[in-house]
């Protein structure tokens, strides 16, 4: 890998995994919905000018839309406000043993035996986060964010059904273009009061709408696309690793959050049990 791509598959990671550190900042002044409202629609208009309308498919990539950005980030960050950013990058881990289960289920995809172990592996390391006596209490929230890991695994099980017929910016940019009205929408029908909280908002709010729709986004899916369309999945899937530790980092020296022993025990069985499915392809190749 060349070093402009190693440090680009370096960025992505830190950026997402930053990404939901602010995001927790974030909602200690906007609602779930509307924060995520905001981000979509920042990434709308930056990037559906690049992009032609895909009209055929509209009918299909609206129903994405729906799937995974309106109910699985409404489920994800109205568990993520209630939760320390810590316990749900971990818990979000999930989201791949979820999807290859749903490839295998819906798709015919057959997945290895190690695939297998490394998925019993992440389960089990989130039993032992939902056991930390922290979470008592949280369990509603707890099961909102497994929701939502759930629901994003059928968004994106829905999007290889699309096939190759949409390129990876444009499915990002009218994804994000369909999805922020139905954000919006949810908001006004689930949410209160967001008139005074968008007067009320200060800059370091806006900043972190700006951050999560331009550099979250638009350039870390940007980052990621490019990466993968040099690179085999098996060489950039590895660096995602780094994304739970780098939003665990940032939660305990910008959010102040601790951890205690079951997360840390816990959040260590889920990293392997993910390393032990992305690695697979790498140590076979």
């Amino acid at each position: 890998m060349a070093p402009l791509h190693f440090l680009m598959a370096l960025a992505v990671p830190v950026i997402w995994g930053m990404g939901i550190v602010f995001a927790k900042a974030a909602l200690d002044h906007f609602p779930p919905i509307l924060l995520i409202a905001f981000r979509f629609a920042v990434t709308a208009g930056v990037l559906v000018w690049f992009v032609r309308p895909p009209w055929p498919l509209m009918g299909r990539i609206f129903l994405i839309a729906l799937v995974s950005v309106t109910i699985q980030y409404s489920l994800t960050f109205t568990g993520l406000k209630y939760l320390d950013a810590s316990v749900t990058v971990l818990v979000v881990q999930l989201e791949v043993p979820i999807l290859i289960l749903i490839g295998a289920l819906f798709l015919s995809e057959r997945p290895s035996p190690r695939t297998y172990a490394g998925i019993v592996m992440t389960f089990l390391g989130v039993v032992l986060i939902a056991g930390d006596p922290n979470l008592q209490g949280a369990y509603f929230p707890f099961f909102l964010l497994l929701t939502g890991v759930t629901t994003w695994a059928v968004g994106q099980a829905m999007v290889r059904k699309l096939g190759g017929g949409v390129g990876g910016f444009t499915l990002i940019a009218w994804v994000a273009v369909l999805g922020t009205p139905q954000l919006f929408f949810a908001s006004w029908l689930l949410e209160v009061d967001q008139l005074r909280l968008i007067r009320d908002a200060d800059w370091v709010v806006w900043g972190t709408v700006i951050y999560l729709g331009l550099a979250m986004t638009a350039l870390g899916y940007g980052l990621w696309y490019r990466l993968l369309g040099r690179y085999p999945v098996h060489k950039v899937a590895p660096f995602l690793l780094l994304l739970p530790v780098t939003s665990v980092l940032g939660s305990v020296f910008v959010l102040g959050e601790t951890l205690s022993l079951p997360v840390m025990i816990g959040g260590a069985v889920v990293i392997a049990g993910v390393a032990f499915i992305v690695l697979e392809k790498g140590a076979d190749s």
